[in-house]
């Protein structure tokens, strides 16, 4: 049986740690409406797949961070991560948003570490009855 360490604890706290870090970027950049941060959280194959208002949506990074600076500033948006799996260098997350101008989504991100980096490889999304 292996024995977990205290590093090892002090690891997996610094891992959760830094995905919460990189799906702040997303959030950010939706309060800013800035496009150009949003794609700095994902990687350049990532896709984004959802419904806003019963109306599906794909797009590749490019597209999606040209909607975040299309929508604008989300100056009331709250968010929170409700949990996050990891397995080595892929986690999963889920996120909720509240009020992004409006309207509440629930995100599925997708994550990998390359290079000492966690970014986001896919988001799937719904949102919400309008707030």
């Amino acid at each position: 049986m292996t024995q977990i360490t205290g590093a090892d604890e002090v690891h997996s706290f610094e891992e959760y740690k830094a995905i919460e870090a990189a799906i702040k970027i997303h959030s950010d950049a939706a309060e800013k409406g800035d496009g150009n941060l949003a794609r700095t959280a994902f990687y350049d194959h990532a896709y984004i797949v959802g419904s806003i208002e019963g109306t599906n949506f794909e797009m590749d990074a490019d597209t999606f961070a040209s909607a975040v600076t299309g929508g604008g500033p989300a100056t009331n948006i709250q968010h929170r991560i409700a949990w996050i799996n990891i397995s080595g260098p892929a986690a999963a997350a889920r996120a909720e948003f509240l009020d992004w101008n409006g309207m509440r989504y629930t995100d599925f991100f997708v994550l990998y570490k390359k290079d000492g980096a966690w970014k986001i490889s896919s988001k799937v999304f719904d949102s919400h009855a309008k707030n």
